[in-house]
């Protein structure tokens, strides 16, 4: 019985300690990798030859593709998990269950489910286009909506494709759609809170790990509610996290906010001069 709730505390303080590590230690070094540098080369010719929108379109298509392409022999890979793993798990939860905290669980679990997000889609959409009413105003205005459709098309794309059934109690199935939606929606409106308020460091630091507690949450919450089995969540997780990276491009894409390295070469040249 312990275990279930050091869980559930570990699901808060692991993401806590975590995202600011990785902040603060490897997120410089994947910035300045050449792996980086190409994408910004990739994405500055495409910006070129199609223009912003064009570029952007192109992102969310093939990064939509990519996470597809991903994805699925993940699925396929997680499905041969179910007996070994996710059923003892499943009877584990299902055998210590306690109706307080179970009610407590199924209460924050909703906050995944679509309808509250919509909602938070809709008010979020139409307050980034009016705080960008001076700027690209329409871009907040397709993007929440955007995020909102392209993780449900591509969540039940996967379903079907992975087609690995769902616990005896629900129909949550692979990938963890609740955890994705929740990092989809929230990580979009945080990116585009950066883009519109000059956040520090330390304030955007804090976001992303506020994000990161929430998403961890949201995927225990779901195991204890009995939504999904252990592998859908954690397939939930990658899924989301890679939708994301695609969603976050896109928008930097359109906004114009990703520009190639400045290379020794691209260098304004010097002159020396010499004394006799």
């Amino acid at each position: 019985m312990v275990l279930i709730y050091a869980l559930g505390a570990l699901s808060v303080l692991v993401p806590a300690a975590l995202i600011p590590l990785m902040a603060t230690r490897w997120a410089p070094a994947v910035r300045e990798s050449r792996a980086a540098d190409r994408l910004r080369v990739a994405v500055a010719g495409l910006t070129e030859a199609l223009g912003r929108i064009g570029a952007a379109l192109v992102v969310l298509l093939a990064g939509s593709a990519a996470v597809v392409t991903i994805c699925w022999p993940l699925g396929e890979l997680l499905s041969r998990l179910e007996p070994s793993v996710d059923h003892p798990v499943f009877d584990y939860v299902h055998a210590r269950r306690v109706d307080v905290w179970a009610d407590i669980n199924s209460f924050v679990t909703a906050i995944g489910d679509r309808y509250p997000l919509k909602w938070v889609t809709v008010v979020a959409a139409v307050g980034f286009a009016i705080a960008w009413r001076r700027r690209r105003w329409w871009i907040p205005l397709v993007a929440m909506p955007l995020q909102f459709v392209i993780e449900q098309y591509i969540q039940q794309i996967l379903a079907l494709t992975v087609d690995r059934g769902h616990p005896p109690t629900d129909l949550g199935t692979y990938p963890s759609g609740g955890c994705a939606r929740v990092m989809l929606t929230f990580g979009t409106i945080a990116v585009l809170a950066g883009l519109t308020w000059n956040i520090p460091r330390r304030g955007r630091i804090a976001i992303a790990t506020a994000l990161a507690v929430l998403v961890a949450v949201e995927g225990y919450t779901r195991i204890y509610a009995e939504r999904h089995w252990l592998t859908d969540v954690i397939g939930g997780w990658i899924f989301a996290t890679l939708l994301l990276s695609v969603m976050v491009l896109t928008v930097l894409v359109a906004e114009g906010r990703v520009r190639p390295p400045i290379r020794p070469a691209d260098a304004v040249p010097v002159e020396v001069t010499t004394t006799a």
